[in-house]
């Protein structure tokens, strides 16, 4: 992208997805104007991701960069190694986003506006049918979860400020990630984008604007609840929820934020919403031991006496001289 002289990176994760990672690889060489380049993270996948990365590595419009982990490190470790891979290679704005979505055409047109004043932003995104999809919130740190903000939020401004990110979809400036450090990759899957973006929100704004930018491609499993859906999940995505309270619990006592009694409620109020999708959107109970199992496993990383945060990155040569 050479809007205003602001190069944008697309990193993307990807474990076998190769027909939904095909549909986005597509739509990105449909973005006008074009990124810098696009780096995807294969998370050792055993489809055909490698043929079709093979494939754009030949037809797409800009370069493109391959870089297979030897085992699946989930969405966390995918996108902390090609934030790295990026940033090693010269990227200025990294624009992350997951294998199933499809990117707009005039996607990096929309956030061009923004880019002169804001370090941390998100469009909007729509979902599989085309409609709107609600993901506004903001972290609680009392209790250690995000809230949805009801409404319009973009009623009265065309920027909506907020303490979370969300990796599918969010646009960083490299210097970001150098003085917050690179996602942590610990989380393996779930909550890692809220508590780095809370992280990114004590340093800087993070704002969602008013433009739609991206399009999930892949149908979930849903219930509108009015302030918020609630969509399916897995129970390998509700063992790491849970388990990944006690990464979160310990950002906040890094940063002198931990209250353990609002935490503690904070932890019944995600187990009875993981419960809640469990009955209303999958119909099932079978998960109920995930929660268990995770919730015990937070437990031993609140204790852990060698856990310690993802460091800073060493600074930019500019922002040194």
């Amino acid at each position: 992208m050479t809007s205003g002289s602001q190069p944008v990176t697309i990193v993307v994760a990807t474990f076998n997805r190769a027909e939904y990672l095909r549909r986005l690889l597509a739509s990105i060489g449909q973005l006008e104007p074009a990124p810098a380049g696009v780096v995807v993270v294969d998370n050792a996948s055993t489809d055909s991701t490698g043929e079709v990365l093979q494939t754009a590595a030949e037809s797409l419009n800009v370069p493109l960069t391959v870089h297979r982990l030897p085992v699946n490190a989930g969405g966390s470790g995918g996108f902390s190694a090609g934030v790295e891979r990026a940033i090693a290679d010269g990227a200025t704005w990294l624009w992350l986003m997951d294998d199933d979505v499809e990117v707009l055409p005039d996607a990096l047109a929309s956030f061009a506006p923004w880019l002169a004043r804001y370090r941390c932003l998100h469009g909007r995104r729509l979902d599989h049918t085309g409609e709107p999809f609600f993901w506004q919130h903001r972290f609680n740190e009392f209790l250690g979860v995000h809230f949805p903000v009801p409404g319009n939020v973009f009623a009265n401004s065309p920027v909506f400020q907020t303490n979370v990110a969300c990796f599918e979809g969010v646009l960083l400036h490299a210097d970001v990630v150098r003085t917050v450090g690179l996602p942590d990759p610990r989380f393996f899957i779930n909550g890692d984008d809220t508590t780095y973006g809370w992280l990114i929100s004590r340093q800087e704004p993070v704002v969602y604007i008013d433009r739609f930018v991206l399009r999930k491609a892949r149908p979930q499993k849903q219930i509108d609840l009015g302030v918020r859906h609630l969509n399916d999940s897995s129970n390998l995505g509700r063992y790491c929820g849970m388990r990944n309270r006690g990464h979160l619990a310990r950002y906040l006592k890094e940063h002198g934020r931990f209250n353990r009694l609002g935490f503690a409620l904070g932890t019944v109020l995600t187990a009875g919403k993981e419960l809640l999708r469990l009955v209303a959107v999958e119909r099932t109970l079978s998960g109920v031991g995930s929660l268990w199992n995770g919730w015990r496993e937070s437990r031993r990383i609140l204790d852990d006496p060698d856990w310690a945060p993802m460091p800073a990155l060493a600074p930019h040569e500019s922002d040194a001289q």
